[in-house]
C-alpha cells in the first residue's frame, strides 16, 4: 500500500436565529444532537455512544445500501459552555481509516441570534481523496442543525 498524507482545512460559517444556548444545546445534548448529525439517505444507524464532557467520546457509524460501513469517532477536548467545543476525530469507510481530523466551533450573539463559526484541519490518509466532500458534507449537517433549531 502507498502511504500518503494530504492536508485540508476549511471554515464555515452560519448565523442561526436562536439564542447561543439553545444552539449550544443542540451539540451538547445527545437527544437534540441525533436530530440533526446523522447520515444522509440510505443510511441506517449502527451504533450511537454520546459523552458530551471534555475528555468523552462520540462514535456514530451506520451502513449504506451498498454495504458501505461508515465510522465517526470523537474526543472532545475543550468545552466552554455557549462559547466554544473543540474535538478531534477519526473517519472510518468499513474499517479503513481515511482521515484524522481536528475541528473547533465558535458560538457568539448575533443580534438576537447566533454566529456559528467552524474551522476544520483534515489530515486525508493513503490515497483517500476527499475532493471536498468533507466540507461539503459538514455544511450540510449545518444546514440540518439550522433546520432542528426551527422544529
Amino acid at each position: 500500500m502507498n502511504r500518503s498524507i494530504v492536508h485540508s482545512s476549511f471554515t464555515l460559517t452560519r448565523v442561526y436565529d436562536a439564542p447561543v444556548a439553545r444552539v449550544f444545546q443542540a451539540f451538547a445534548d445527545q437527544e437534540a444532537k441525533a436530530k440533526w448529525f446523522a447520515g444522509p439517505p440510505g443510511w441506517k444507524l449502527i451504533k450511537r455512544v454520546f459523552e458530551f464532557r471534555v475528555g468523552g467520546r462520540e462514535h456514530l457509524s451506520g451502513r449504506f445500501e451498498s454495504g458501505t460501513v461508515t465510522s465517526f469517532d470523537s474526543v472532545y477536548h475543550d468545552i466552554v459552555e455557549n462559547e466554544r467545543i473543540i474535538y478531534s476525530y477519526v473517519m472510518e469507510l468499513s474499517g479503513r481509516r481515511i482521515s484524522v481530523n481536528q475541528a473547533s466551533l465558535q458560538l457568539k450573539p448575533e443580534g438576537k441570534g447566533t454566529k456559528l463559526e467552524l474551522t476544520e484541519y483534515g489530515d486525508y490518509l493513503d490515497g483517500y481523496d476527499d475532493a471536498g466532500s468533507r466540507e461539503r458534507g459538514t455544511a450540510d449537517l449545518l444546514d440540518k442543525l439550522g433546520q432542528s433549531l426551527t422544529a
